[in-house]
């Protein structure tokens, strides 16, 4: 049990000079047992406070890296159940699943279609973090070939699956590289696990037959000397794993339960891809800090990477695109000018319609904060002032030679006050984006490209 605010604050200096950027010592205190601030934060604390809070002032999760360099991937350091609260930090680990039992020239072709793989939705990039390879009904022999063709045909970082230790120390040297993570200590084998783990200077999966159990092997792992634990339940039922994650979360964040204050893992079980992404979905959704999970194809991949962004964005901060001129096609000095809000889904979907009209056309977002077309009207960040400043800002009349614009037709009340603000015309467009293939037409014809 982590110390309450009271302990805290009677070793902290008790000066009140706010450079924590906090009021007071124990308003830094109070943030500081409910895992919201760091004691970095205090220039004044003394070496004998900072030994004696070092376990309070500990993140109620620890950060645990997995890789190195460039593609080192890290899990856990959250600090609140509900991301409203303050943003989840760090997202869920993705690793695919590679089997060891799969034939050479099917296991290269993974591996590097996988390290190659690059996903994009609405302006953003994703990409799986890891690769896994799982020794199965495999020999320890083949179990390290395995992995040794993966390390070649891949850069990323990699997850080890076996319960032989002797398979898994020979399968880590095979991988050639840093801090791969080590999955299969048991409380028949974490002995010599937890011995590997700490000479190769491996994270450690430690695997519980439930969370008493678990919370006893971490503690045992922790005492041989194994500084990063990822905590698996062991249950593989989807019920039972949201059941033992959201658990484990709650126990380490409101109650600082150290046993279980590290990043957790759920593997997969669905056999069919679909049903695997959406077991997948819920367990990124709930608090799993890493998934293993056996797709390797992008239309199954990209749902469960979406998710994830979404999950992991600010909420307070919607994807927003920069508010610039973007021209769509082959555009000209006739081109139409379409104008939208910054807001990611907003901007993309009109994109996208726009770019199957055939019509090169040029699209302006207007800075709402990443809003979407209805919500930036009723707050007032998508005015005739502000869709006027735009256009004045992105010297518009100077890239094309014409002053007319399409506005969308959910704010057409805007027509009349931005016409006369602006001194363009305004056509009132289509309320929803899937009805400007047939509007340019209609307008815009005479521009559009041959196919």
């Amino acid at each position: 049990m982590g110390l309450s605010g009271l302990d805290i604050f009677k070793q902290l200096p008790k000066t009140n000079c706010k450079e924590c950027g906090l009021p007071t010592c124990l308003a830094l205190a109070m943030a500081l047992a409910s895992g919201k601030a760091s004691l970095e934060k205090c220039p004044h604390v003394s070496d004998a406070a900072k030994a004696a809070l070092g376990a309070a002032a500990a993140p109620p999760i620890k950060l645990v890296a997995i890789g190195a360099g460039e593609a080192k991937v890290e899990i856990g350091d959250e600090t609140v159940i509900y991301r409203h609260d303050k943003t989840f930090l760090h997202p869920t680990g993705v690793a695919v699943d590679l089997p060891a039992t799969l034939p050479d020239d099917e296991l290269a072709a993974r591996a590097a279609k996988i390290d190659a793989m690059v996903l994009e939705r609405v302006g953003l990039h994703y990409r799986p973090d890891m690769l896994a390879v799982s020794q199965r009904s495999a020999s320890a022999q083949r179990f390290v070939e395995a992995v040794g063709i993966v390390a070649r045909s891949s850069r990323r970082p990699m997850v080890l699956i076996s319960s032989d230790a002797e398979a898994m120390k020979a399968a880590a040297a095979a991988a050639g590289r840093p801090r791969c993570l080590l999955a299969g200590a048991d409380k028949n084998n974490y002995e010599a696990m937890a011995a590997l783990a700490t000479a190769a200077n491996c994270p450690l999966v430690v695997k519980g037959d439930d969370l008493d159990s678990l919370a006893d092997l971490a503690q045992r792992a922790a005492g041989l000397g194994v500084k990063d634990i990822v905590l698996d339940s062991g249950a593989r039922q989807t019920s039972r794993v949201l059941a033992d994650l959201t658990q484990m979360r709650r126990l380490s964040i409101t109650r600082r339960f150290r046993p279980l204050g590290y990043p957790t893992v759920a593997f997969t079980t669905e056999q069919s891809p679909r049903a695997a992404a959406v077991q997948a979905g819920l367990y990124i959704g709930k608090y799993a800090s890493m998934v293993v999970l056996p797709l390797t194809e992008p239309h199954h991949l990209l749902p469960v990477l979406a998710w994830r962004g979404n999950v992991y964005t600010d909420p307070q901060k919607p994807i927003q695109v920069e508010a610039k001129v973007n021209a769509v096609g082959a555009v000209n000095p006739e081109s139409p000018v379409y104008v939208t809000t910054n807001f990611s889904l907003t901007y993309f979907t009109v994109e996208g319609e726009v770019t199957a009209s055939k019509v090169p056309s040029y699209i302006l977002p207007v800075d709402t904060e990443g809003t979407s077309v209805l919500t930036a009207w009723a707050s007032g960040k998508f005015s005739a002032e502000s869709i006027a400043a735009a256009l004045k800002k992105s010297n518009m009349e100077e890239i094309v030679g014409h002053k007319t614009l399409v506005l969308p037709g959910f704010v057409a009340v805007l027509s009349g006050k931005l016409q006369e603000l602006s001194g363009w015309k305004v056509l009132v467009g289509p309320r929803e984006a899937a009805g400007i293939p047939a509007f340019a037409k209609s307008r815009f014809g005479n521009l559009a490209a041959d196919d």
